[in-house]
């Protein structure tokens, strides 16, 4: 093997590590925010069971729980089951009664993202990208930060509902807000679906 082919075999070397080093560092990137959203959605879990574990052995399901923030809580008797037992020592330091009723007394509550973003929605004609509203919901909403990731899970939930419209163009997915149709005209309703 002569002095040149060598050099050259070593950086080809050198630019597949190098790129491979980069592709490494995007998925480790990657990993890192989803794992940042399957946090949030661990600890929304953990609420979730929580409160209903509390509000378990009330007698009457109809009533809220803001009916009941100044009566003693009923528990009943069953051992704490194994889901309960793997809580997060943040759920353990911080019980869900006392943050619930301090979020319920203390601050307005938050309105939910999807309200947000079908609210962004509202103000364009045109198709957006999830990265457009979210980048405009940090900007109006500097207390909210959402990743990309649940910003796009809300836009797909708002979908199913029927509340926007997912638009595909090329690789890229838009959403745009659906317009209700006025009510008692039969005849806007049948115009929607000719357009569909």
């Amino acid at each position: 093997m002569t002095s040149q082919s060598a050099a050259t075999l070593r950086s080809r070397y050198v630019v597949q590590a190098a790129s491979d080093l980069e592709e490494n560092r995007r998925l480790q990137q990657e990993l890192t925010e989803r794992i940042k959203v399957l946090q949030q959605q661990e600890a929304l879990l953990e609420d979730i069971l929580s409160l209903a574990q509390r509000y378990e052995g009330f007698a009457d399901p109809s009533r809220l729980p803001e009916q009941m923030q100044d009566e003693p809580v009923v528990a009943k008797t069953k051992p704490a089951s194994r889901a309960a037992s793997r809580r997060s020592s943040s759920a353990k330091t911080a019980p869900a009664g006392r943050t619930a009723k301090a979020g319920a007394k203390g601050k307005p509550r938050q309105p939910l993202l999807g309200d947000l973003l079908t609210e962004l929605l509202g103000q364009y004609k045109e198709p957006r990208l999830a990265k457009e509203l979210r980048d405009e919901l940090l900007q109006k909403y500097p207390d909210r930060n959402p990743t990309p990731q649940v910003v796009r899970n809300t836009l797909e939930s708002l979908v199913a509902k029927g509340r926007i419209r997912r638009h595909k163009q090329q690789r890229s997915v838009m959403y745009t807000l659906v317009q209700p149709a006025p009510r008692g005209t039969g005849e806007a309703r049948a115009d929607e679906g000719r357009t569909s």
